[in-house]
C-alpha cells in the first residue's frame, strides 16, 4: 500500500511495545515532561494500580522509560522518565502514524 506521494508504509512497522491504549497514553504523558510520579500516571492514564504497573514494566523491560524508587516519609514514591531510547521509538512512532494517515 502507498500513501499519496506514493510512498510505501505498512502499519505492521508500527511499535508493538508502544501500540496500546496505555502505553501509548503513557509515553504522551512522559513525553513532555522531566519525569511523572505513579499517581499522577495513574490519575492521567486511567488505569488501576496493577494495570498501570504491569504497562510501566513492560515499557520498563524495553528500555524506554526508567523508574527511581525511594521512600519520603516512610512513603513509597515512585517517578519514572523517559530514557532516550523511549523518546526515540516515540519520535519513530508517531513518524510512522503520520505515515499511514498521510501527513508525511
Amino acid at each position: 500500500m502507498t500513501d499519496k506521494s506514493g510512498k510505501d508504509f505498512n502499519y505492521q512497522k508500527l511499535d508493538e511495545v508502544i501500540h496500546s491504549r496505555i502505553r501509548l497514553a503513557i509515553m504522551s504523558v512522559l513525553i513532555g515532561l522531566e519525569e511523572a510520579e505513579f499517581n499522577f500516571l495513574k490519575e492521567k492514564v486511567k488505569a488501576t494500580d496493577g494495570n498501570l504497573s504491569v504497562h510501566l514494566r513492560k515499557l520498563e523491560d524495553s528500555g524506554y522509560i526508567s523508574s527511581k524508587k525511594e521512600f519520603i516519609d516512610r512513603k513509597p514514591k515512585t517517578t519514572y522518565k523517559l530514557t532516550a531510547k523511549g523518546r526515540k521509538a516515540f519520535e519513530a512512532y508517531i513518524e510512522q502514524l503520520e505515515k499511514i494517515i498521510g501527513k508525511k
